[in-house]
């Protein structure tokens, strides 16, 4: 899928299986925000919503692995949610949605954030759509750098509504 050489190893992005998901909520967790609405304590509502995704191909859990030289696997250090979504707007257009990209803190500024956004760029594209979209936190500044050099626009207000 994609593999790139960085300090430490080999970074491989991988499709996420069920027993990546331990350390998938441990990456969602990894900082004052995440820490806040991420409780690992009960993997249940996690278990369900990776079934759910996983059963649909118009939905990609990924992982990426840190490999160390001379083995077959390491371990999980980056996640990442791509959705693909019709719409009547644009014309039909269908549109990506990246969610919930996490980089383990000790890897950030590698590039590894940039390689996943960039292979997700392609899928999108590769599934004939022609918008990606993202949200991110209004406190996360740094992402919202990250995503500007990367080409993102902030066009929109997100919004949301807890139910």
């Amino acid at each position: 899928m994609l593999t790139a050489d960085v300090d430490g190893g080999t970074f491989r992005l991988r499709h996420a299986n069920q027993a990546d998901l331990p350390a998938m909520v441990r990456l969602l967790a990894d900082d004052a925000l995440g820490a806040g609405r991420e409780a690992a304590m009960d993997m249940e509502p996690y278990e369900r919503a990776f079934t759910a995704i996983d059963a649909d191909p118009s939905h990609l859990l990924l992982v990426g692995e840190l490999v160390a030289p001379g083995e077959e696997a390491g371990p999980v250090v980056a996640t990442f949610q791509l959705s693909f979504l019709p719409g009547i707007s644009r014309q039909g257009a269908w549109r990506s949605q990246l969610e919930g990209v996490r980089v383990a803190s000790s890897l950030r500024g590698q590039g590894i954030g940039k390689l996943m956004v960039g292979w997700a760029v392609q899928e999108s594209r590769k599934r004939g759509c022609n918008l990606m979209q993202l949200t991110t936190h209004k406190s996360r500044t740094a992402a919202h750098r990250f995503y500007e050099q990367l080409g993102f626009d902030a066009s929109h207000v997100g919004m949301k509504l807890a139910l």
